[in-house]
C-alpha cells in the first residue's frame, strides 16, 4: 500500500507549540497521549520512565504535536497503575524524579511542547496519609469525613450501605477492621478497593486539590487531564441506583455517583486558580492560556458541554464520537451533535480515536483483514484530523498498532481483569510498549538490547517500530507526519466551529472548511466498495493509493479510503 500524499499547501509551517495561539492555543491543538510506563524505558528495567519520555521529545515535535498529555506518574502503589496516587506533589520512584519531571518540562517547552499531566480528584490510593489516618483514628473522627465512610445495613452492620457497584465489579464499598479490631464501617470506592472515594462536600478536599494544582503549576505545566472529572459530587444522601447490572467504563447511564450538578461550582473554582498562570511566555514557559481537559463520562454531549462553560473547564473528551460505529450517518450524527453542542457554550469540540483505556482503532474499528483494516484507521484518522476543534492521539496509533489480544493471563494489571464481575480486564492489550528499533523485543524500548518490557510485545512488531517506518513513504508514520503537516499549515484546518456538508453518496461522507485563505475538503467513503466522488482541488493526502488524472472530474475512491483536497 502506498500513501499518497501529492502535494502540500503553499505558505509557512506553524511550529508545533504555537498553532492556534491567536485564538487560544488548546482550541486547536493536536495533543499527544504518553502512558509513561509504555512510552519508553530510560534505564533498562523495563518499566517507562520520565528520561525515557525526555529523549523521546524530539521524536514527538518532529512528528507535528502541539502538546504532551502524560498519564499519571505519582507515587503510588500501582494498583491501578498510578491512577491509585499515594502522594500527589511526588513522582513514584519507578518513574524517576521531581526533578527529571521538572527537566522533562523545561525541555518539552525548549521544543515548542507544551505539557498536561493527569489529576486524579475523585479518589487516591489506600496508601495516601489522609486515608490511612482515617483507619487509625476511627468512626466519627475528622479525618474520615474527608472520605465516604458510612455504617452498614442489617442487623450487624454486615451489609453495603447501598446497592452501588464498583466500575471495576463487585460492591463499591469495602468494610474496615476498626482499630480494636472489630469489623466496622463501610468505605465507597467506585473503582478498586485500593481507591477510596474523596468526599468533595469537606472543605479540606476542595483546598487540597486546588494547592495541587497550583504545585504543578508552579512548576511550570501547561494544564491537566481531569481523571473522572465527572465523578466528584454524589447525590445527597448516597441513594440506591435501583437497578442491577454491571456498570461499563465510558458508560453514558444516568447515576446518582456521576455527573452531579455540584461539580460545576469546583471547576469553577479550578478555573480561577489556571486562570492566574496565564502565561505571556517569560522565562521557559510558552504563551497562552493553562487549561483543564474533563474525562466526563455524561448521558449526552450536551451535558458534557456543562463543563465547559466560560467559567469552568476548557475541553471535554468526546465519548460519544470515541464510541461511533464506522458509519456514515453515525458519524455524521456524532459530529453535528458534538459542533452544535460546543458551540453553544463556545467551547471547542475534541477528537479521539484510542486512549488506554480503549480497543486500538485499528482494530476495533477493524474487519479482520489486515491490509483493509490499515486503510480504514488511516481514513478514520484523516476525518478526525480534518474536523474543527482539538484532537487527541494515542501513543503508537502514529505506528498503526493494533491491539494485542493474546497477553497471557500471567502478565496482566488491569485490576479490572481480577474481578470476575467487572470488566473484561482487556486494558493491558493497548498498553502494551511501544516499538522503537531492532528485530527483536524490547525494539529500542529500553536501552539494552534483550532487556525486559513490563509486557510482552508481539514479534510481529519489528516492522512496526519506529525505525523500521522511518523515512518510508508508505508508512503509518509518515503518513501521519504528512497529515499534521498539513494540518498545521492549511488555513481552514483547526480550530473551528463547523462543516459545509456536500452531496455525497449514500455511505460517503463529504464536506468542506473555508477560510480567508482557502478552502479545504475531505472525503471518507464508509462502505465495502469503491466510490465515484467529483474531484474538488488538488489532492493533498489520501488514505490508499488514488489516481487523479490531469483534467479528471471524477476520481475512484476505494472502499474505506479516505481523500484530503486543497480547494
Amino acid at each position: 500500500m502506498t500513501t499518497q500524499y501529492l502535494d502540500t499547501v503553499p505558505g509557512q509551517a506553524v511550529p508545533p507549540g504555537e498553532a492556534g495561539a491567536r485564538r487560544g492555543w488548546w482550541r486547536g491543538a493536536v495533543i499527544y497521549q504518553v502512558y509513561p510506563r509504555s512510552f519508553a524505558d530510560g534505564d533498562g528495567d523495563g518499566m517507562g520512565d520520565l528520561p525515557g519520555v525526555r529523549a523521546r521529545l524530539p521524536y514527538l515535535r518532529d512528528l507535528g504535536v502541539d502538546a504532551v498529555w502524560l498519564s499519571p506518574f505519582y507515587a503510588s502503589p500501582q494498583a491501578d497503575a498510578g491512577y491509585d496516587v499515594a502522594d500527589y506533589r511526588a513522582v513514584d520512584p519507578m518513574f524517576g524524579t521531581l526533578t527529571d519531571a521538572d527537566d522533562l518540562i523545561r525541555e518539552a517547552h525548549a521544543l515548542g511542547l507544551r505539557v498536561i499531566v493527569d489529576v486524579v480528584p475523585n479518589h487516591c490510593s489506600d496508601q495516601h496519609e489522609w486515608f490511612k489516618r482515617a483507619l487509625r483514628e476511627g468512626p466519627g473522627s475528622p479525618s474520615r469525613e474527608r472520605f465516604h465512610f458510612r455504617p452498614g445495613r442489617g442487623a450487624d452492620g454486615q451489609l453495603p450501605p447501598n446497592d452501588w457497584e464498583s466500575i471495576f465489579g463487585g460492591p463499591a464499598w469495602t468494610r474496615v477492621t476498626e482499630p480494636d479490631g472489630t469489623p466496622g464501617e463501610w468505605y465507597l470506592h467506585l473503582f478498586a478497593p485500593q481507591q477510596p472515594d474523596f468526599d468533595w462536600d469537606h472543605p479540606a478536599v476542595r483546598d487540597e486539590f486546588r494547592s495541587i494544582l497550583r504545585f504543578w503549576l508552579d512548576l511550570g505545566v501547561d494544564g491537566f487531564r481531569i481523571d473522572v472529572a465527572h465523578g466528584l459530587v454524589k447525590a445527597p444522601g448516597l441513594p440506591d441506583i435501583g437497578h442491577g447490572g454491571q456498570l461499563k467504563l465510558l458508560g453514558n447511564q444516568v447515576l446518582p455517583f456521576f455527573d452531579q450538578d455540584g461539580v460545576h461550582e469546583i471547576y469553577r473554582s479550578w478555573r480561577l486558580v489556571l486562570d492566574e498562570y496565564s502565561s505571556t511566555g517569560a522565562g521557559d514557559a510558552l504563551p497562552g492560556e493553562r487549561i483543564a481537559v474533563a474525562e466526563a463520562w455524561t448521558p449526552t454531549v450536551r451535558r458534557s458541554a456543562l463543563y465547559l462553560r466560560p467559567d469552568e473547564l476548557h475541553q471535554a473528551f468526546n465519548f460519544e464520537y470515541l464510541s461511533a460505529d464506522w458509519d456514515a450517518a453515525a458519524l455524521r450524527k456524532v459530529i453535528d451533535d458534538s459542533l452544535a453542542a460546543m458551540n453553544a457554550v463556545g467551547a471547542p469540540a475534541t477528537w479521539v480515536l484510542s486512549n488506554h483505556d480503549v480497543v486500538r482503532h485499528t482494530t476495533r474499528l477493524g474487519t479482520g483483514d489486515p491490509a483493509r483494516d490499515l486503510v480504514r484507521a488511516r481514513s478514520a484518522t484523516l476525518l478526525m484530523l480534518a474536523l474543527p476543534g482539538s484532537a487527541y492521539l494515542y501513543q503508537g496509533e502514529e505506528l498503526g498498532l493494533p491491539e494485542v489480544t493474546d497477553l497471557p493471563d500471567a502478565v496482566r494489571q488491569d485490576p479490572a481483569f481480577f474481578r470476575g464481575a467487572g470488566q473484561d480486564g482487556t486494558r493491558d492489550g493497548c498498553r502494551v510498549p511501544l516499538p522503537w528499533s531492532g528485530d527483536a523485543p524490547p525494539y529500542g524500548f529500553g536501552p539494552v538490547a534483550g532487556g525486559p518490557s513490563w509486557l510482552p510485545q508481539p514479534p510481529e512488531w519489528a516492522r512496526l517500530s519506529v525505525a523500521a517506518q522511518d523515512g518510508d513513504p508508505s508508512s503509518t508514520l509518515e503518513f501521519y507526519r504528512a497529515a499534521l503537516a498539513v494540518r498545521r499549515e492549511h488555513p481552514a484546518l483547526g480550530a473551528g466551529e463547523s462543516v459545509r456538508w456536500l452531496p455525497a453518496p449514500e455511505g460517503v461522507l463529504e464536506f468542506r472548511r473555508d477560510a480567508e485563505e482557502g478552502s479545504f475538503g475531505c472525503a471518507v467513503n464508509l462502505t465495502e466498495d469503491a466510490v465515484r466522488l467529483p474531484v474538488r482541488g488538488r489532492v493533498l493526502l489520501a488514505s490508499a493509493e488514488v489516481a487523479v488524472a490531469d483534467g479528471a472530474d471524477e476520481v475512484l475512491v476505494p472502499a474505506d479510503g479516505a481523500i484530503w483536497w486543497a480547494i
